[in-house]
């Protein structure tokens, strides 16, 4: 049992966490406005020839993107509160520079991308979107990379490797009450029950800062939230680690992908500009800098099965 002294100062940790932990922030991610580290890339011919002739981009020789930047390592504001950088601001120049095009970056909040790339305000949303049946009846996706979710466990955890139902059986594990990551979790927990294991012990916290003071606690062995929000924690704090990834569409896969209008006719220039880049470094580089490259495709599709209508 932890004594009130050791939980006092796991919140008091929590708490000046963002003083406590920048040299670690410093040395991992780079959210200074200049970006020196960004990876760029040359024109892609093949890319530039998908383009339909006469396609009208929202502004003339540029390609505007929107993004919601809801936290790094994805997407957030850099230390001079105005200039969004991350994994997926990262990816949208890549695909500017593929099509010969400036990127004209425009932040918005996640839930407005529908209505904003319907009504025409921006050629494609680079969010973290993941393909779905339900989107694919009004957008057209190219994908660029996986959709994962993260067990992570304390650094020192005997806990070594999360890969299938039964290497869960009997852990108490912290995840989000009604999100894809729980029921996921409830499902394996059913099948382990059925082959005559242990199910999962879930633990429901309200907010971050007191899953992570659980988990670091010892009351509860696992953590389980969308793999590049534990990545930026791991790096950030330092005292957590991971134990696995899982599909976020499990048992089927599930990808993220650039969203554009349906019938825009922009897909096929942005799939062909995206295997261009997985075909050379450029990609996984731009992926490894934001600790991502676990989340790499082999291959862009245009428009792949989606994750069905519930």
């Amino acid at each position: 049992m932890i004594g009130r002294r050791a939980i006092l100062s796991l919140l008091l940790g929590a708490a000046t966490s963002c003083w406590a932990s920048a040299a670690a922030l410093a040395q991992s991610f780079d959210l200074g406005p200049e970006q020196p580290g960004r990876v760029r890339t040359e024109r892609n011919a093949e890319a530039i020839r998908a383009i339909p002739k006469g396609f009208a981009f929202v502004e003339p020789g540029s390609l505007t993107v929107a993004i919601s930047p809801s936290g790094p390592p994805l997407a957030t504001y850099a230390t001079d509160a105005r200039t969004v950088v991350g994994a997926d601001p990262d990816f949208a120049q890549l695909i500017a520079d593929s099509l010969g095009l400036k990127l004209n970056l425009l932040p918005i909040a996640w839930a407005d991308w529908p209505l904003g790339l319907a009504s025409g305000k921006y050629d494609a949303v680079i969010s973290n979107v993941g393909v779905t049946e339900q989107r694919k009846e009004k957008f057209d996706f190219s994908t660029y990379r996986q959709g994962l979710h993260g067990f992570y466990v304390k650094a020192d955890s005997p806990v070594t490797s999360i890969k299938e139902p039964k290497d869960a059986a009997g852990l108490r594990i912290i995840v989000g009450a009604g999100t894809n990551q729980e029921r996921i979790l409830l499902a394996w927990s059913k099948l382990n029950v059925a082959a005559g294991l242990r199910p999962l012990d879930l633990h429901y916290y309200d907010d971050e800062p007191t899953k992570l003071i659980a988990l670091l606690a010892g009351r509860a062995d696992v953590i389980v939230q969308p793999h590049a929000q534990l990545v930026f924690i791991a790096a950030r704090d330092r005292n957590i680690r991971r134990a696995g990834t899982l599909s976020a569409g499990w048992p089927l896969k599930s990808d993220v992908a650039i969203t554009t209008r349906k019938g825009s006719g922009l897909v096929d220039a942005l799939t062909a500009a995206t295997n261009g880049l997985i075909a050379t470094d450029k990609y996984r580089q731009a992926l490894a800098r934001w600790g991502l490259e676990e989340e790499a495709l082999e291959r862009s599709e245009t428009n792949p099965p989606g994750l069905p209508k519930s």
